[in-house]
């Protein structure tokens, strides 16, 4: 890394207010979080049958067939 890359990233880093810096520091030191972080782009497009799920989705969405978040149990 060079020392501008470095001399930036402090900037960065200093830039944060405390909240913020907190939260940096928890999302570059989780594994899970930084893996999320790094992960590539999925830039394969979307096929049809992708889009014809998604429209039968928003279909039963609209119709009010949904299911919300505190209903489900694991």
């Amino acid at each position: 890394m060079s020392t501008n890359t470095r001399t930036e990233l402090h900037r960065l880093i200093d830039d944060r207010d405390d909240d913020q810096a907190a939260r940096l520091l928890q999302l570059v030191s989780d594994p899970f979080e930084r893996s999320l972080i790094f992960a590539p782009v999925d830039d394969e497009p979307v096929t049809q049958q992708e889009l014809a799920a998604i429209a039968e989705g928003e279909a039963a969405y609209q119709r009010g067939e949904w299911t919300a978040d505190n209903d489900l149990t694991l």
